[in-house]
């Protein structure tokens, strides 16, 4: 990775988690809910949890591997314009 994409992404990291850090009050549940939610217990007691988990794990992924690529196709781009403008 170069550095400018690892500013840029750490940046990135550091705003989304700055935004949920602020928005944890607003998602807070309300006193007399229950701790447990019933969704998450039904996926749970199905085994259909770590599907969901691991579809989001997938998707992440993927999108990581995209980014790391298309830094590194632009980092060549950039570098052959910089060495064809040299030349002139």
């Amino acid at each position: 990775m170069t550095n400018k994409f690892l500013r840029y992404f750490l940046i990135a990291c550091g705003a989304l988690q700055l935004a949920l850090g602020t928005a944890a009050q607003a998602w807070a549940q309300a006193p007399g809910a229950p701790d447990n939610p019933a969704m998450a217990d039904g996926l749970r007691a199905s085994g259909k949890i770590y599907v969901v988990v691991a579809a989001v794990v997938v998707i992440i992924a993927g999108l990581l591997i995209y980014l790391i690529a298309l830094d590194r196709k632009v980092s060549r781009l950039e570098k052959r314009t910089a060495d064809s403008t040299d030349l002139n």
